[in-house]
């Protein structure tokens, strides 16, 4: 899959300038569809277009799926159909007969429709009546800061199309002995999770309760909605997080941690998790 290519440009340095080849990261449309039975009659309908990198295409549909609560796992999936229409990528998600959908959530009036123009509390608290149960984590849990720190220098080193452009987001989950258990980027900050968590869905591996996820960046509040939806107990940012994706962190459960370097961090809720030196 070709996710980047070369334009020459202009390189000014002060008063001089060279023309040299630069690595740009492809962005193009990517619509998803689903399909199920409505009425005794064969239904699609579009579910949303979004502008993202080439690759993981299905992964990326099941996992947005799946996070805004539309199929509770992949064995509601009978096929998932990658194509080309007037140059355009289509995701088509084919649901099976028996499958009881909640149409009306496929409105895109959804609280995860974009992460602005919401209020705290009433998309917190519709967040928490879709939520999976996936019933008691470990309460002993304690993550070490040292491996905490590790992560960053990681996730560099795996970032392939990041390397080549400088401008993908990546979304990457480690178990917690710190070892990188599946990783995917995309020019999309929401995208780059739906591949990762649609990747998991399709493989049996949710709920992610025993694992760490690092983001690339900030820590907004759709993030944080998909990974609770997939069961994620710690987060970590490199960037920022939100006021609102703090908030909803708590209510969630989650110990989520951002401005991560190669020597501090910052918690911002449930520091519990973490083995601290008092």
């Amino acid at each position: 899959m070709i996710n980047s290519r070369q334009l020459e440009i202009v390189k000014v340095n002060e008063d001089t300038s060279i023309v040299i080849e630069d690595n740009l990261a492809i962005e193009e449309p990517l619509e998803i569809r689903l399909s199920f039975i409505e009425n005794a009659e064969n239904t699609t309908k579009p579910i949303s277009v979004t502008m993202s990198t080439p690759g993981n295409e299905g992964e990326l549909a099941i996992g947005f799926l799946y996070t805004e609560a539309i199929i509770q796992s992949f064995d509601q999936v009978s096929n998932v159909e990658v194509s080309l229409e007037n140059d355009d990528q289509v995701v088509n998600v084919f649901v099976k007969e028996n499958v009881n959908l909640d149409l009306s959530k496929l409105d895109r009036n959804f609280y995860t429709t974009s992460s602005c123009g919401v209020c705290g509390k009433s998309s917190i608290d519709s967040i928490k009546t879709v939520m999976p149960d996936f019933g008691l984590e470990r309460i002993n849990l304690k993550i070490l800061p040292s491996l905490i720190h590790s992560l960053p220098e990681k996730l560099k080193d795996h970032q392939n199309v990041f390397n080549q452009t400088g401008v993908l987001h990546a979304s990457a989950i480690f178990n917690f002995n710190g070892d990188l258990i599946v990783l995917r980027e995309d020019v999309g900050r929401h995208n780059a999770l739906d591949k990762l968590i649609g990747f998991c869905v399709m493989n049996n591996k949710i709920p992610l309760s025993d694992s760490i996820l690092l983001l690339s960046g900030r820590a907004s509040f759709e993030l944080i909605q998909k990974a609770s939806m997939a069961g994620i107990k710690i987060i970590a940012a490199i960037g920022a997080p939100s006021s609102l994706a703090v908030e909803l962190a708590i209510e969630c459960n989650i110990t989520l941690i951002g401005f991560l370097k190669s020597t501090k961090f910052n918690i911002y809720s449930l520091p519990n998790r973490i083995e601290l030196n008092s």
